[in-house]
């Protein structure tokens, strides 16, 4: 059974810092990819960036450029995700996903991801 731990949410204010961090449980897949999603109520689940951590390739949503840094661990299966310049639009639950390999590249669509966290709720106040 493969679980994805994050941690790291939390109440920050606008302009503020927060860092994400998730772990895979299992370390038995092909040549996987992390990423971050989040959602708010009544919106889809969205991209927001994601390491193929064998090759260190990575990629983020516009929305989120300049301000988030995402960062990998090939042999532990954990990411880290370090936001800056927070806005309120920022605020969503953030879920932890793992895809086990063989796009070698980082996707971006929630059905290619195998493996989901249970998320951790990230509110930016004014």
């Amino acid at each position: 059974q493969v679980q994805l731990v994050e941690s790291g949410g939390g109440l920050v204010q606008e302009g503020g810092s927060l860092k994400l961090s998730c772990a895979a449980t299992a370390d038995s897949f092909y040549d996987p990819t992390m990423a971050w999603f989040r959602q708010t109520p009544g919106k889809e689940r969205e991209f927001v960036a994601g390491i193929w951590l064998s090759a260190g390739k990575i990629r983020y949503a516009d929305s989120v450029k300049g301000r988030a840094t995402i960062s990998g661990d090939s042999d532990k299966k954990t990411i880290a995700q370090q936001m800056n310049s927070l806005k309120q639009e920022d605020t969503a639950v953030y879920y932890c996903a793992l895809e086990v390999g063989g796009y070698h590249e980082v996707v971006v669509r929630t059905h290619d991801y195998d493996y989901w966290g249970q998320g951790t709720q990230v509110t930016v106040s004014s």
